[in-house]
This record gives structure tokens, C-alpha cells and sequence, in this order.
């Protein structure tokens, strides 16, 4: 096996930034561009790419393997949702627009945030409020409450009326930046950031040889809590074996999480001990960085959804690192998406049929 590479993520970086801008807010009605575009970034290293009617896009590559008598085929599945938190028009008030959170947005980070209202045509906006100048006496200053905010769009009253209505989706508007020492910041790269990584996993896979096929989910509506693409995928594929990629909080006091220092390979649980082991061999095999972060109970990911289907499928929860989760500045090192699609290619082509015995507890 071969050493880190030490190559430009350049290529990484335009991926990250077209998964980036397109828009993807938890619900999949005309409003979200991410499923084409997801396609599209899928389908040259899948054999077929399918969308289902929960809004997940499926990218589909054959093993070498020979069916079994009962045509049965070992199936590993990889998932990280492609949705992204976002707001939601609940009330038009003289040309205002009121709002709420779909998934969860941090109240503090929205004053001044510029966003695309997703109504009969988009709409570009901003977040304001009622100046504190202008605030009656009694009432404090220092408070930060979406349920005081509003959304300008810049339009007479009934021209919004016209044009928008309550129920249409509101994404960020937010351009990605590059940063100095190679990170990128952007809206939505939890979990656009896992997506690249299964399109960077099914590119390294066209130049390995892997027996078991590989079912490369883009799952529907993780971020308000329903996993409804991870249930519904999982359930229909009936995998052996399930890998879910998602983010975790880097750089904070509570949790020894780097940036640039690997994918975090979870323990715990409710990650199957037999997944990790071999995950952490290949990374050392390959020289590859990799981080541990505990988990005693369950990371509110995909994860759980699919470890339950049916009569249970063997999961393991592999991180990125990320910065400012859940705010349109989510922070990231495009190395480490690289190396979790690496890890996860080279942990597909060590799947044989001697595995599915290893991952049964031994008495």
C-alpha cells in the first residue's frame, strides 16, 4: 500500500465549492438544486445513478463478486445526508418576511446574514431587526431572538405577496472562501463535505479492485431529525455492511479533534467494533492520519437509522473535522475529506467473504 499523497487538493476544493452552492435545505421540493448536482458528480465513477422518491440520490458501482445460488450480493453502503439546515417563511407581515428554522440554525450568528428566498423566483434578502436605538427602555439590547427578525427582500408589500408565501424554503447565500493554511469555508459543508468524500471514495475505487457492490447514498432530510433517506435507503438495500460519513466539532476544549489531522474513526456503542478495527488498520497500513473520538451514546447522525433496519446492519460513523458547525461559515481542511474517501475506498476492496464471519461476536 502506498503513502499519504502530499498532492494539491485543488480538485478537492472545486468539488467541495459547486456541492457548496447548490441548495439543499431539508425538504426536497423544486426549490433544491443539490440533487442534480450530486448526480452529476456521481455518475462518472458509478455504473448507474438513481434518485428515489425521498429525495436521496444513489450512486451504484458492481463488485467482481459472483452471485450466490439465491442471486444474493454482498452490499456495502455508504451515507451522508445531503441536506442543509435553512429557514422556512411562516408569515408575511406588511413586506417583511417572518421565519423559523428547518434543522438547527444558531439565533446568533443570523443578524446581517444574506439569503435566498426561495419563492416563485428566488429572491435575494437579508436578515434585520428593529435597531436597538429604536427598542422601548424596558426591553434589553443585548438579546438575540429569530422570532424579532425578519427578512428584507427589498420589494413593495404586495409585490412579495405575489411572489412568496409561507412555506417556501430559504437557504444562506454565502460564496466559499479559501483560507490561509489550505481551509475552506463555506455554507452547507456539513455534510457536502462527506458527499465529496463518497465521490473521492468511488475515483479511488476505478483504480482498486473491490468484490462487494457499493451503494454510494446521498440520504434525504438528516438535519430536522426524521433520517428519513438513511431508513428508507437502508431498508432498500439491505446492506451488510454500512459506513456513514458526517462532521464533528473540531477544535473545541471538549472534544481532541484537530483539523488536518485525519478522519475521526468514532468508538463507542453504537459502531460496530469489528468496522472500526479494520478501518484503523488500513489507515495504518497506508500511513494514513486518522483521530478517535468516544461516543457513549448516539452522535444524532445517520448512523442509528440504518444500524436498526431490518434485522440490523453492522454500522461505523466516520467524521470529517469541522469548524462553526450549523452556520453558513462551516470551516473545514479539504485533506481530510481526501483521506476519508481514500480510507473508505481502501476498507471497500478489503471486504471479502471471510468478513461477514468476523463480524459475528465469538463466545
Amino acid at each position: 500500500m502506498t503513502k499519504e499523497s502530499n498532492n494539491s487538493s485543488q480538485p478537492t476544493i472545486e468539488l467541495l465549492k459547486r456541492l457548496s452552492l447548490a441548495v439543499g435545505v431539508s425538504g426536497y421540493g423544486r426549490q433544491n438544486s443539490i440533487h442534480e448536482v450530486i448526480t452529476t458528480e456521481l455518475a462518472p465513477y458509478a455504473d448507474r445513478v438513481e434518485r428515489d422518491r425521498m429525495g436521496s440520490v444513489v450512486g451504484i458501482k458492481a463488485g467482481e463478486q459472483q452471485a450466490a445460488e439465491s442471486g444474493w450480493r454482498r452490499k456495502v453502503m455508504l451515507a451522508a445526508h445531503l441536506d442543509e439546515i435553512g429557514a422556512i417563511v411562516t408569515k408575511i407581515d406588511k413586506g417583511f418576511l417572518r421565519f423559523s428554522q428547518v434543522g438547527g440554525l444558531d439565533d446568533r450568528i443570523l443578524m446581517g446574514q444574506e439569503v435566498i428566498v426561495h419563492g416563485q423566483q428566488d429572491l435575494p434578502g437579508i436578515i434585520g431587526a428593529i435597531p436597538p436605538h429604536l427598542l422601548p427602555p424596558d426591553k434589553p439590547n443585548n438579546t438575540v431572538d429569530m422570532a424579532e427578525m425578519h427578512i428584507d427582500v427589498g420589494l413593495p408589500a404586495r409585490q412579495v405577496e405575489r411572489w412568496v408565501q409561507i412555506g417556501d424554503l430559504i437557504s444562506f447565500a454565502r460564496t466559499p472562501a479559501e483560507l490561509l493554511g489550505g481551509l475552506l469555508s463555506a455554507k452547507a459543508m456539513d455534510n457536502r463535505s462527506s458527499v465529496a468524500a463518497m465521490v473521492i471514495c468511488l475515483q479511488e475505487l476505478k483504480k482498486l479492485r473491490h468484490q462487494w457492490d457499493v451503494y454510494a447514498v446521498a440520504t434525504a432530510d438528516e438535519e430536522w431529525g426524521s433520517f428519513v433517506g438513511a431508513t428508507t435507503q437502508a431498508y432498500a438495500i439491505r446492506p451488510d455492511v454500512a459506513v456513514v460519513i458526517d462532521v464533528t466539532f473540531a477544535d473545541v476544549d471538549e472534544i481532541e479533534v484537530k483539523l488536518n489531522a485525519g478522519p475521526v474513526i468514532a468508538l463507542g456503542p453504537s459502531n460496530h467494533p469489528e468496522l472500526r478495527e479494520r478501518l484503523v488498520k488500513i489507515c495504518r497500513d497506508l500511513e494514513l492520519k486518522y483521530q478517535s473520538e468516544m461516543m457513549p451514546s448516539g452522535a444524532g447522525t445517520d448512523a442509528y437509522a440504518i444500524e436498526i433496519s431490518r434485522e440490523g446492519v453492522p454500522t461505523i460513523l466516520l467524521s470529517i473535522p469541522s469548524r462553526y458547525m450549523h452556520s453558513p461559515v462551516e470551516t473545514i481542511h479539504p485533506k481530510d475529506v481526501e483521506r476519508t474517501g481514500r480510507l473508505m475506498a481502501h476498507f471497500i476492496a478489503s471486504l471479502d467473504e471471510s468478513f461477514v464471519e468476523e463480524l459475528i461476536p465469538k463466545s
